[in-house]
């Protein structure tokens, strides 16, 4: 996925008055706990769901984070963590891991189980569903895993896999209890218990004073939406929320002082993908000349000011595994126009694609125009639909804007890069990358496991067709009453986290 969960626009609040509407207001105790926090996010109307294994937009996943827990969650580095997994342990292979349980309580009082994971990780997986993370958890083989005992999961594994805390870890995972059909009034594990929803509207939570890792500050949490990013500003500002989530660079530097700012770095990454199977981008020299002309401070300053910082044509800075003693590439235009002049380029014309499906698209492209005219190269921008960009450009074009949110550098790996990855959009496809990739995840020494994965990434900025231009700052504001809101990328354990805030 280009961003997941997906951002989509839907008709709903536009304005920050309406959140107003049915909802409560933010008592709260002197001893800076307790009292209602309302968050304000974009959401989906009527195709808003509460059962997590379908959840896609961001409001939805951030709900699913206060109601359940997963076995891991990503952390800082998008590395796994522990959750309701207290400790994983492979066997010497990564063939078969057992995963022992934390002691914890579903809300109706009955205790998290083996059983409750096997029959969730079953629903997901069910080929008759279209669950999100079925893929994820394809390589576990479920008729032939089995619970141990209460509090003891054994997964065996269709093949050799050393990441398999990323699979635990994976978006739409959550745990629900074994037989769970209906969530129209959602029981899990997670912080917050269910109390209402108006979909289309709000959810309203409440604290859960028996969760296993202590019981939240506030006493009620509630999530409205406000599709347009002005509602969700204005309503912040109007003291009708305490959280407004998803604020652009703009946004942030006009409003900072009267509102809390809290930027996560390195959270989405900016990109233009070339499509290395066909021309003009099946030759290298063309490739590396465009990795070389690329302005890429300049696309920064232009497209987010102050929030956010240069690529080096890889996914993941900061984050495990990543390549970091690869030296940073530099402007060169001179060499570029010789590389130009090499692969017979000079004054090609270059088609890039682009939409408004993401913010700060258009402007990207439309600055990276002007840095390939500077180079010699013809340059002219089409706007493709905003409504079926991500699945138009994994087959048309030759170069298109590209963005992701945070994930493991294998997963990005697996779903993007390998020669059956479904979501290719550069068609990069090396039967040694490949080869290379499943050293990465099952090779039983960690030393050759990091070495496979600096040599993976040795070839794609070399030769890839991932032009990574930037990594933009995940930005959200909050009144100056709410703290212990953490710096966190989307998709990640910290982000969109409230059980550890208080309002003063």
């Amino acid at each position: 996925m280009h961003d997941h969960p997906t951002r989509r626009g839907f008709l709903g609040l536009t304005a920050g008055a309406a959140l107003l509407a049915g909802c409560g207001t933010a008592t709260t105790s002197s001893g800076g706990s307790g009292g209602r926090l309302r968050a304000a996010f974009a959401g989906g109307g009527a195709t808003e769901v509460l059962d997590p294994h379908l959840a896609n937009l961001f409001v939805e996943a951030a709900r699913a984070k206060a109601l359940y827990d997963k076995l891991a969650d990503l952390g800082q580095d998008v590395s796994p963590q522990p959750r309701l997994a207290e400790k994983w342990e492979p066997n010497a292979d990564f063939t078969v891991w057992r995963i022992t349980l934390r002691q914890a309580l579903f809300h109706d009082g009955r205790p998290v189980r083996a059983r409750d994971v096997l029959a969730s990780y079953a629903r997901i997986a069910d080929p008759g569903r279209t669950f999100r993370a079925r893929s994820s958890l394809a390589l576990i083989d479920l008729p032939n895993s089995r619970a141990v005992d209460d509090l003891t999961v054994e997964f065996r594994l269709r093949r050799p896999f050393a990441e398999l805390p990323n699979v635990l870890a994976a978006f739409g995972t959550s745990i629900v209890p074994e037989g769970a059909t209906d969530f129209s009034k959602p029981v899990g594990s997670g912080p917050f218990s269910f109390v209402s929803w108006q979909p289309g509207r709000s959810v309203l939570l409440k604290r859960n004073p028996d969760y296993w890792e202590g019981a939240p500050y506030i006493d009620e949490l509630e999530f409205l939406i406000a599709n347009e990013e002005s509602a969700r500003v204005n309503a912040l500002l109007g003291g009708q929320v305490e959280y407004a989530h998803d604020l652009t660079p703009a946004t942030a530097r006009q409003h900072e002082g009267r509102v809390t700012i809290v930027r996560a770095p390195n959270s989405a990454m900016q990109a233009f993908a070339m499509k290395v199977d066909r021309a003009p981008f099946d030759d290298k020299d063309l490739r590396e000349a465009l990795f070389l002309l690329t302005d890429r401070q300049q696309l920064v300053d232009t497209v987010m000011p102050g929030a956010g910082q240069i690529g080096n044509d890889l996914f993941g800075k900061g984050y495990l595994h990543y390549a970091s003693d690869i030296p940073q590439r530099t402007l060169d235009v001179d060499k570029a126009k010789a590389l130009i002049r090499k692969a017979g380029a000079e004054g090609r014309t270059i088609e890039l694609t682009t939409s408004t499906a993401a913010a700060g698209f258009v402007e990207a492209a439309t600055v990276f125009a002007e840095q390939l005219r500077a180079a010699g190269l013809k340059a002219e921008i089409r706007n493709g639909s905003k409504d079926t960009y991500w699945a138009d450009i994994l087959t048309q074009g030759s170069i298109a804007s590209f963005r992701s949110g945070a994930m493991p550098i294998e997963t990005h790996i697996a779903q993007r890069l390998l020669s059956t990855s479904t979501t290719n959009t550069t068609k990069w496809a090396r039967p040694e990358f490949d080869a290379l990739y499943e050293t990465a995840v099952s090779a039983r020494d960690a030393a050759d496991r990091e070495s496979a994965y600096l040599k993976l990434q040795q070839m794609l900025h070399a030769e890839g067709g991932l032009l990574v231009w930037g990594f933009a700052d995940w930005i959200v504001a909050t009144s100056p009453k709410l703290s212990g809101v953490r710096a966190a990328p989307a998709n990640t354990l910290d982000w969109a986290r409230f059980d550890k805030v208080k309002l003063a």
